[in-house]
């Protein structure tokens, strides 16, 4: 069965403003395909453009354009999903990042992050690819 991928919020901004900024291996496996983001980053997004943190124009244009351009596929947030949060160990505080281990992990998918952090929930069940992102 192929690899299949679920994208960090970090990943999907990089990927479409500077996709130079990640490593060679992340743009690989962006072009390989079976690419999913969760409707988390949607809402992750929304919120940081509400607080003036972050501006994409429209948080709907963008979310539709992320799925299109990278043609990834929308992972919805299941009642499984936000179970199998209770059973994460404590390395990391931000609900997010929390939510889309459970997801990534609950799915069978692997993880592309800019978070290092998050290398630390890898195990048999969770893959987790860092890619760090270059700066500007």
């Amino acid at each position: 069965m192929p690899e299949r991928f679920l994208l960090d919020t970090n990943i999907v901004l990089v990927s479409l403003e500077a996709p130079e900024r990640l490593s060679a291996k992340a743009r690989q496996l962006l072009l390989r395909g079976d690419l999913h983001v969760s409707v988390l980053a949607y809402w992750e997004v929304m919120l940081k453009t509400m607080k003036g943190r972050l501006d994409v124009g429209s948080v709907g244009q963008w979310w539709k354009a992320s799925l299109k351009l990278l043609r990834a596929i929308p992972l919805p947030l299941y009642q499984d999903h936000i179970a199998a949060i209770a059973g994460l160990p404590p390395v990391h505080k931000d609900p997010f990042d929390r939510a889309l281990v459970a997801q990534a992990s609950f799915e069978g998918l692997t993880l592309i992050t800019a978070d290092e952090i998050l290398l630390q929930y890898a195990s048999d069940r969770l893959r987790v690819l860092h890619s760090p992102v270059l700066p500007e």
